[in-house]
This record gives structure tokens, C-alpha cells and sequence, in this order.
């Protein structure tokens, strides 16, 4: 099998993480979600290879200077993420296919490095209003902690057109079923092992 990576990304209160979650529950047979390696410090809940690969910032840099990375970050400063490429292989070597959750920045270069091995699915809501009340409804979010992420998502929406499908998360379960679909036809359209 020649493995191939599935990459979700999307502004803040798309919905991404859940459809990401429902695919993986789904098809875990099929496929597998890429841990990223992260430089921000381990939250007591959190575990080192399942969550995030937690790295110093010296070892990241290094993981960097030895191009071990398909795409990496620095998104706040002295704070790196990124996915080693020993993450893709591994799972590829399971005979999975890669799920990715990351953001519009990543799944873009991600897109850039493995072609069309890798399909760019950009998640959205139609309006500015209901990502405000999804991110409301998340009960973290102060004026101007809303601020941010709303300007954020102006931005981020306006590299939707460089992706290779565009999600519209709207309804749920609509979107859900189309994220089957999309998944399916991108990784084996001919084959009836989905169910």
C-alpha cells in the first residue's frame, strides 16, 4: 500500500478536531493520526508521544538543522510545532493512511512537501456569527482573546483557495458524511473496504 496523508485544516470554531476525531474513529483501521512535536510545556494530562512529542527548544532547533521536519513553526516566539517526517513514515510503515489536524499554515506546506501523495482539506463555516458562538460556547474566550481569533480567521480564510477541497461545516453530520466521502475518494476510490 502506498500511503498517503489526508490533511484538515481550518480557523478557529470550524469544527476540524471533531471531524478529524470521527474519521479516525471510524476508518482506525485505515488510518492514523500524526502526532506533532511541540516545544510548549507538557500539561499534566497530556502524554509525551500520544499528545504531542514534547522537545526542547535545542532539540527541536536541531530536529530543524537536520531537516527531520515536513513543516514546522514558530508560532509564538521560542514556542515551535511541527510534524517529523519519522511521524509519517512510522505510520506509513503500519499501513496507514495520515490524518492531519493542524493549521492553514502547516497543511499548506505539508501539501507542498508530499504533492499529490496528500490531499488539503480546508474546513469552514459560512458565517463570522456562528464561529463566534462556537467559540463563546467553549466558555475560554474573553473580549479581546475574541478579538484575536476572529481576525485570525479573516486571515486564515484567505488561503481557503489554495486547498485542494473545501469543507463546509455548517451541519454536522452533513459535513461528516462528506468528510467520508472526500477521504474515500482520495485514498482508494475503486476499493469497497470502507465499511
Amino acid at each position: 500500500m502506498e500511503g498517503k496523508l489526508i490533511i484538515f485544516s481550518a480557523p478557529s470554531g470550524s469544527g476540524k478536531t471533531t471531524i478529524v476525531r470521527h474519521l479516525l474513529a471510524k476508518y482506525s483501521t485505515k488510518l492514523a493520526f500524526s502526532v506533532s512535536a511541540c516545544t510548549r510545556p507538557r500539561r499534566d494530562y497530556e502524554v509525551h508521544g500520544r499528545d504531542y512529542y514534547f522537545l526542547s527548544a535545542q532539540e527541536f532547533r536541531k530536529h530543524i538543522a537536520d531537516n527531520d521536519f515536513a513543516e514546522w513553526e514558530e508560532v509564538y516566539a521560542g514556542n515551535y510545532y511541527g510534524t517529523l517526517k519519522s511521524e509519517i513514515e512510522r505510520l506509513w510503515s503500519e499501513g496507514k493512511h495520515v490524518l492531519f489536524d493542524v493549521d492553514v499554515k502547516g497543511g499548506l506546506k505539508l501539501k507542498e512537501a508530499y504533492g499529490d501523495k496528500a490531499l488539503a482539506v480546508f474546513v469552514k463555516v459560512s458565517s463570522e456569527d456562528e464561529i463566534r458562538r462556537r467559540l463563546n460556547s467553549r466558555g475560554t474566550e474573553t473580549e479581546q482573546t475574541m478579538a484575536t481569533r476572529l481576525a485570525k480567521v479573516r486571515y486564515e480564510q484567505s488561503f481557503e483557495h489554495e486547498f485542494d477541497r473545501v469543507l463546509v461545516n455548517d451541519n454536522l453530520e452533513e459535513a461528516l458524511q462528506r468528510a467520508e466521502s472526500i477521504v474515500k475518494e482520495f485514498v482508494a476510490p475503486s476499493e469497497d473496504v470502507w465499511s
